[in-house]
């Protein structure tokens, strides 16, 4: 034996995790705390040092719609799996009648449809995904708060012993699955401590104080949102989570965050479309203030602003390509009209290449590229 004397730190995470770690912050604004306390559960799991007969990690989500509760779990999974459709997905508005279990572990034999009637929760379900990297399944129960009874008597045996039995007495393990639970309980209540801030017109919002950090403000939204689902849920249930992470609203620097994120989706989007079809386009400071401040709600959060793009941005651009205004290798900029007040949509360059269109775009590069375009077509003329 060698005595050594080595200081270590426990808080360095492995390169899976960190990259993980990388990756959902890429994608996820504003929500630390979710987004550390899943990077940790795939660490435990990836060391073996998760509970035995549990699940990797059983979390509920509570917050505000459109804080991302639903968003972190399917990032989580593409993330992980590649894929975005690796998870396996439960609507619990759904389930709000006992007999409608039958659709997730299907019907017992003798019943009618017994054949018939394949069950969502199947082993097979869980296991599709997994790849010879990661061997994990992800189970997202959405707003949980709607379901029978008879669906939370299901959870707790899931989330005490990763087991469920089948309408047909096979077994199913969930040793291998994070499950996680998203529920608006609370929300209400969370609105009542933001009130003085739901006042404010998207405008004045933006430009007032608003410090999402503050101790008093977020610990008494968390508060409130477990008090409600302790009201709702029984204690063998609650006793049975791992974490209850209450997300956070999102205040103007995350939702302009976001919009960045959702602007490069759109961009994405096009590409896709076929390489018969690409262009790129920009917002100018100006037009991006415009569409924050049109898609700023906090009652709605993310989702009103995605709206807020789609109407504002998205069905313009539709609209100029299928007119045929706008072609392969255009280059469109975006800038707010002062006048109309309206988004001005301008074709600023076009016969870009594929290079100068994968490149970052701003101004300068694209009509650098546009003019060094001319001038090789010039002197071939």
């Amino acid at each position: 034996m060698t005595e050594v004397n080595i200081p270590l730190d426990p808080a360095l995470p492995g390169e899976p995790a960190k990259s993980l770690d990388e990756s959902l912050r890429r994608m996820i604004v504003g929500q630390d705390q979710a987004i550390d306390q899943i990077v940790s559960a795939y660490q435990m799991h990836l060391s073996g040092l998760t509970s035995p007969g549990r699940p990797v990690g059983n979390f509920l989500f509570l917050g505000p719609t459109g804080s991302g509760k639903t968003r972190i779990v399917e990032v989580t999974a593409e993330a992980l799996l590649k894929t975005p459709s690796a998870l396996v997905k439960i609507d619990c508005a759904e389930f709000q009648h006992s007999h409608e279990i039958a659709k997730l572990i299907g019907s017992p034999p003798g019943y009618l449809g017994h054949r018939e009637t394949h069950p969502i929760l199947s082993q097979e379900a869980l296991n599709q995904h997994h790849t010879d990297e990661t061997k994990l399944s992800f189970v997202l129960f959405d707003e949980i708060e709607k379901a029978s009874d008879a669906l939370w008597n299901l959870f707790l045996g899931i989330l005490d012993k990763a087991t469920l039995t089948l309408g047909d007495n096979r077994k199913v393990d969930f040793s291998r699955a994070m499950i996680f639970m998203t529920s608006n309980l609370g929300a209400a209540e969370m609105s009542d401590i933001m009130a003085p801030r739901l006042g404010f017109s998207a405008a004045e919002w933006q430009r007032a104080k608003f410090d999402i950090k503050e101790e008093s403000m977020v610990g008494k939204i968390h508060r409130s949102g477990v008090e409600a689902a302790r009201k709702r849920f029984t204690p063998e249930f609650m006793n049975r989570l791992d974490e209850i992470i209450t997300f956070r609203p999102l205040g103007p620097e995350q939702l302009r965050k976001i919009l960045d994120i959702e602007l490069d989706f759109v961009q994405q989007r096009i590409f896709s479309s076929g390489s018969d079809r690409a262009f790129v386009f920009t917002l100018s400071d100006q037009a991006k203030s415009f569409v924050l401040e049109e898609g700023t709600d906090m009652r709605y959060g993310a989702r009103h602003l995605k709206r807020t793009i789609g109407r504002l941005l998205v069905r313009p651009i539709s609209n100029l390509v299928s007119s045929g205004q706008v072609h392969a290798g255009d280059w469109i900029l975006v800038d707010y009209d002062e006048n109309t007040h309206r988004l001005r949509f301008t074709k600023r360059a076009e016969g870009l290449s594929a290079q100068d269109m994968d490149a970052p775009v701003d101004a300068v590069t694209v009509i650098s590229s546009a003019a060094e375009i001319r001038k090789k077509r010039k002197a071939a003329s």
